[in-house]
């Protein structure tokens, strides 16, 4: 297991974390998994073994019921692991202000959050979706009291568009508040749109990317084939809708490459799409989870997959995203004036 800083912070979290939205199983999250407290230690052993050292919860998964299983499950090693955690969503209660970044909603969410993991801190305390009637300022000296008074280590942004990350950039330096060190996406072979501004501002900014859903809530995994029947309890037979399939046959076509490739490593499908997103610039690491204990024993494996420049132009070529405006203009006309952050984009039509 690899080990990368998160952001422009001095804290390493391994390439691969466990996520425990499978944790629980209540409501609408039965649709993707129901791990109860005596599998989500197996599983918390189990990547641990691995040299994992980060789990990822969030309050609303299973209405908190799996930060409680993370609690208890934890319960005497705490020392060991990361805990990450998220708030923005109701949880219950149907009240204006019991949503949202406000303050008012932060504050309460971040010591239920405590209580229920069992814990007096939270490692990186992720805004879970993007609020736009609370002032980011009013956001940002939330998260700068939360983390004044160490109630938080950290903080990330997860599904903010780039104009909304900036805009939480740019009042964290001008009110001198905490500032983000890293942003939750989707980011898959079969996702690429955080190509166009989420990841070239990972790379420019200093805000790395933690992949959710790296394997496309599986469909990256191999089991889904072109002209085959869908396999049965999986998320997509369940009808959960993550994330939406713009284009069936090219989908199938990047399966057809990840099998192919997979087949002669002798390695999962799986294996390959998560190596992929673990060697894409700006991403510091990827979440994994697992409905049962030997997909998660197959997807850690993948820490130790590296895949060959070949391998790599293969996936690029049949996975790449069009060029929307402007970018298409910058690669007729700036071409000899990109930077680094440019090229996460650009560098594949270039050559």
């Amino acid at each position: 297991m690899d080990y990368r800083l998160l952001g422009r912070s001095g804290l390493k979290v391994s390439t691969l974390i466990l996520g425990t939205m499978t944790f629980g199983g209540k409501g609408n999250f039965a649709k993707v998994g129901s791990t109860d407290l005596a599998a989500a230690r197996r599983q918390i052993d189990m990547s641990l073994d691995a040299g994992v050292n980060m789990l990822d919860t969030a309050d609303v998964y299973s209405d908190g019921l799996s930060e409680e299983i993370v609690g208890e499950a934890i319960a005497g090693r705490r020392e060991r692991l990361l805990l990450a955690t998220k708030a923005r969503f109701p949880m219950g209660a149907k009240g204006p202000n019991d949503r949202g970044l406000s303050r008012h909603h932060l504050m309460r969410a971040c010591e239920a959050s405590l209580k229920r993991l069992g814990t007096d801190h939270i490692d990186l305390y992720w805004c879970h979706e993007w609020d736009g009637e609370t002032p980011v300022e009013e956001m940002l000296r939330a998260l700068d009291d939360l983390t004044r008074s160490g109630k938080i280590g950290y903080v990330g942004i997860s599904n903010f568009s780039g104009w909304h990350m900036m805009k939480m950039l740019m009042a964290a330096e001008r009110e001198g508040l905490v500032r983000p060190v890293a942003q939750q996406i989707h980011y898959t072979l079969q996702a690429r749109e955080a190509e166009y501004e989420l990841m070239p501002i990972a790379v420019d900014q200093g805000v790395d990317a933690v992949v959710w859903s790296p394997l496309a809530g599986g469909l990256l995994s191999g089991k889904y084939r072109r002209d085959q029947k869908d396999p049965e309890n999986t998320r997509k037979a369940a009808q959960w809708n993550e994330p939406p399939v713009r284009d069936v046959d090219k989908l199938y076509d990047i399966v057809d490459v990840l099998v192919e490739i997979a087949g002669a490593r002798g390695v999962s499908a799986a294996q390959v799409a998560l190596a992929w997103v673990l060697a894409r610039p700006g991403v510091a690491g990827a979440i994994i989870g697992a409905r049962t204990d030997e997909q998660l024993a197959d997807n850690l494996k993948a820490a130790e997959l590296s895949l060959s420049a070949d391998e790599m132009a293969r996936l690029e070529e049949v996975s790449r995203p069009p060029l929307l405006y402007p970018y298409w203009h910058q690669k007729a006309t700036a071409s000899e004036r990109l930077s680094a952050a440019d090229m996460v984009l650009l560098k594949p039509f270039l050559t």
